[in-house]
């Protein structure tokens, strides 16, 4: 694996100029030399990078999934994240295009973007989860892109750190909004998705999964729909109006309340049968979701 502590670090193993400023970088995609075999190929960066990039023949994978990065597409890598490239055909040459900016944590101190960068949830999104952008809202990023890039080559003065500041917040919160518009307009995969959620909480309940790691848990389904915790969540809070630990609760109350209202079980049994190891846990969760006690719940069916 190889780590990265500065953009310049960077900027020398791929043989690119020296950055204009230590902290800050805007690359042309298609200034990037070609991979070789013997090169190392698990990167990590101790620095932000926003990259819009069309690769041919390069094969990115982020944690255990593969991307492809064919298409144009906008992705989002935060400091201490592992991404791994390798060549697919050392045959045939790479065809790249686009950008990539890189900013160190450093550039953002003092200012109150270093507060509040990591709020944009696509930092915590998978590199397979990236932002797939119409043609106008490729163009409304590069038009910014080509304002920062303006300022980044101009000579710095007191004025150069805040106006790059503001413009990377602007494509930061136009990003958010693609992000939402996204969620939307992909509505069919969603939807699919969405049903896959309900099979695997069906699945978990029904087999009485409990007995094997207790309740499932938000990352546990995330893992198996094969998305990151975060995306997984923003997805179905557009959707449904629910996160997924939402929709984990709403499943595990329907569950109780078959099980209340139509076996002799108590509620503990109840309790430990769901995968709750404490009764108040469960009698807690079911009040809030029913605004009734479960044995309150229960009395409701005699």
């Amino acid at each position: 694996m190889k780590q990265f502590k500065t953009i310049s670090e960077f900027h020398t193993f791929r043989n690119l100029p020296r950055p204009l400023h230590p902290l800050i970088s805007l690359i042309n995609v298609g200034d990037v030399t070609q991979l070789h075999r013997d090169e190392p190929t698990n990167l990590v960066f101790d620095f932000y990078s926003i990259a819009l990039k069309r690769v041919s023949n390069v094969s990115v994978h982020y944690g255990q999934q593969p991307f492809d990065f064919t298409e144009g597409v906008l992705s989002f890598i935060a400091p201490g994240q592992v991404i791994r490239l390798a060549r697919i055909d050392d045959n045939e040459s790479v065809s790249q295009s686009g950008w990539v900016l890189n900013i160190h944590p450093d550039f953002l101190w003092n200012t109150t973007l270093a507060r509040t960068i990591r709020q944009y949830d696509f930092w915590s999104y998978s590199l397979h989860e990236a932002l797939f952008l119409s043609e106008k809202e490729e163009a409304t990023l590069n038009h910014l892109i080509q304002s920062i890039q303006q300022e980044y080559q101009a000579n710095i003065d007191q004025f150069s750190k805040p106006i790059i500041i503001s413009q990377l917040e602007t494509l930061l919160n136009y990003s958010d909004r693609f992000y939402q518009r996204q969620f939307i307009t992909r509505e069919k995969a969603n939807h699919q998705l969405l049903d896959r959620l309900q099979s695997l909480l069906d699945d978990y309940f029904d087999n009485d999964s409990w007995d094997k790691g207790g309740l499932p848990t938000v990352q546990s389904i995330a893992d198996q729909l094969h998305l990151s915790p975060k995306y997984l969540s923003n997805l179905l809070r557009t959707l449904t109006g629910q996160n997924t630990q939402q929709h984990i609760h709403d499943k595990l109350i329907e569950k109780a309340k078959e099980k209340l209202s139509t076996t002799d079980l108590s509620v503990s049994e109840i309790a430990y049968t769901l995968g709750f190891e404490h009764i108040q846990s469960f009698s807690k969760l079911f009040k809030t979701k029913t605004n009734q006690s479960p044995l309150a719940f229960r009395a409701s069916f005699n």
